[in-house]
């Protein structure tokens, strides 16, 4: 919980330095306002995450792709989807797994560069449930979990209409079925068009 925090302050001052220079040239005309878009701009944004792990024998890749609403300029409504693979050569013989799921979130931005994030996902995981042995393979089944992730991030603007974000979130279910440990937050970076 102490690395949440520390990660949490790192995140808010990073936005602290990056609102200051955003917002205005030398001559102190607005550049960019999400709070303020122009009429014409498209309300819909879209973007993902591409995640990937390898070490130790261990390695996982993940996708996953996003679309968003903006209802007002501070508020948006989207959805996700989820793919990973994960191979996992730590054990004999190698555990493979196809793990999958989607999402409903709302993001409200506090100021153009922080924003408060509140996801649902009901995602679908392989668990390992023994070992067979005449085929030499491992026994797995199908459990579906859902998680309640709650936190925040940062965006800063990379060139017209794109941005690269990151977000701190933490599941408040907790759920008995969960592959992750309780409170383990989830970090993750990724890019968007229009957010």
């Amino acid at each position: 919980m102490k690395k949440f925090f520390i990660l949490l302050l790192i995140l808010i001052s990073v936005t602290a330095v990056y609102s200051i220079g955003i917002e205005t040239e030398e001559n102190d005309k607005v550049i960019y306002n999400p709070f303020k878009p122009n009429p014409q701009q498209n309300r819909w944004y879209y973007g993902g995450n591409v995640g990937f792990r390898f070490w130790n024998n261990y390695f996982y890749l993940s996708v996953q792709p996003l679309v968003g609403y903006k209802v007002t300029p501070k508020f948006s409504v989207g959805g996700k989807l989820a793919y990973s693979y994960i191979s996992d050569k730590r054990i004999n013989p190698t555990f493979n797994s196809h793990n999958f799921g989607g999402s409903i979130f709302t993001r409200y931005r506090v100021v153009p560069q922080f924003y408060l994030h509140g996801e649902f996902v009901y995602a679908s995981f392989d668990q390992i449930t023994g070992f067979d042995l005449q085929s030499n393979k491992w026994m797995s089944e199908r459990v579906w979990v859902p998680f309640l992730l709650l936190g925040g991030g940062v965006s800063q603007m990379v060139g017209p209409n794109v941005w690269i974000f990151a977000e701190v979130l933490v599941d408040v279910l907790n759920d008995k079925n969960s592959p992750y440990e309780e409170w383990d937050p989830f970090v993750s970076f990724g890019a968007g068009v229009g957010f």
